[in-house]
């Protein structure tokens, strides 16, 4: 590749507007990826935001130095990533406004929103007592970077917050357990939160006996992948009236017309928007500024999460 010019590759027209004027050296190719690559060489190709594991196959036969997602989770592309690339996720894009929908999720359904907008609807002054955020215990499955600006916003809440991940560890907040710990520590949560990566370890781990362990009342939110949580279980469930759901994600995703979770009154479903937000743009315009500026100085990518 020549070591002058520094090739790029945005999807679309928006992100090259919010990345402004670029250092001297560089040259953007605008490709959404639906296609063969317009030249064999592209230093940094950015991903589109959806869709990019279907996409990646068009980087066979393309040189590159770095392929940027614009998502953090980044399932399925190890199998489906071409040999020779580099990949690095989102992290920093999407923490914020996933915590925000999170958390937006569960006042929703702890003051009971959902039930006054569909009185509002039908025309009723519907007045309710419902439970509060405060003084609940909240389990946190899965402690990234999602996971630690959920945390942050649910303190401020007066929430207890019990964190698990993957490998047990402590850090300056204190105990993280480890997912051998779950059986234990489910029954003691008014709410949990699913923002796991979706691994082998993890599909289907939200299933029948994950849900029987909640105690009556409580509410999983999953905002991870959809197949972390076995549906078929997620009715049975919600539809008992034991457990409620908020749902950003679904299994299958988009969730059919006529699906019976939509039927629910103690189900709330987004439409997997969890980074779809005002702050996405810029927030992906500064890291890829940054491994723009990086690559120009010779210096070693961040966030790089695979080599194929």
């Amino acid at each position: 590749m020549s070591s002058e010019t520094l090739r790029v590759s945005l999807p679309e027209p928006d992100l090259r507007a919010a990345l402004g004027e670029l250092p001297d050296g560089v040259e953007v190719i605008e490709w959404a990826m639906e296609g063969p690559a317009p030249i064999p060489e592209i230093d940094l190709v950015v991903t589109p935001y959806m869709g990019a594991a279907n996409r990646v196959a068009h980087l066979a036969g393309v040189r590159t130095r770095l392929v940027q997602s614009q998502s953090i989770g980044y399932d399925g592309i190890d199998t489906l990533l071409p040999a020779g690339h580099v990949f690095a996720n989102a992290a920093s894009v999407h923490e914020t406004s996933t915590a925000e929908l999170t958390l937006a999720l569960i006042l929703a359904s702890q003051r009971g929103i959902d039930d006054f907008v569909r009185a509002a609807e039908r025309g009723e002054w519907a007045p309710a007592q419902h439970a509060s955020l405060a003084d609940r215990t909240v389990l946190l499955l899965g402690y990234g970077g999602v996971g630690h600006a959920i945390e942050t916003r649910l303190l401020a809440f007066e929430t207890t917050v019990i964190r698990v991940a993957r490998t047990a560890r402590t850090d300056e907040r204190g105990t993280i357990y480890g997912f051998e710990s779950l059986p234990e520590l489910l029954s003691r949560a008014d709410i949990v939160v699913v923002g796991v990566p979706l691994t082998t370890e993890t599909t289907g781990m939200v299933d029948d006996a994950f849900l029987s362990l909640m105690p009556g009342g409580a509410l999983l939110v999953n905002i991870a992948r959809g197949p972390v949580a076995d549906t078929e279980a997620l009715l049975a469930h919600a539809t008992s009236g034991r457990i409620r759901l908020a749902l950003d994600v679904t299994d299958p995703e988009p969730l059919p017309a006529g699906h019976p979770l939509f039927a629910l009154p103690n189900v709330i479903i987004s439409p997997h928007v969890g980074g779809a937000s005002s702050a996405m743009l810029p927030r992906m315009a500064l890291l890829v500024r940054q491994q723009i500026e990086r690559m120009l100085r010779g210096e070693t990518p961040v966030n790089v999460v695979l080599t194929s």
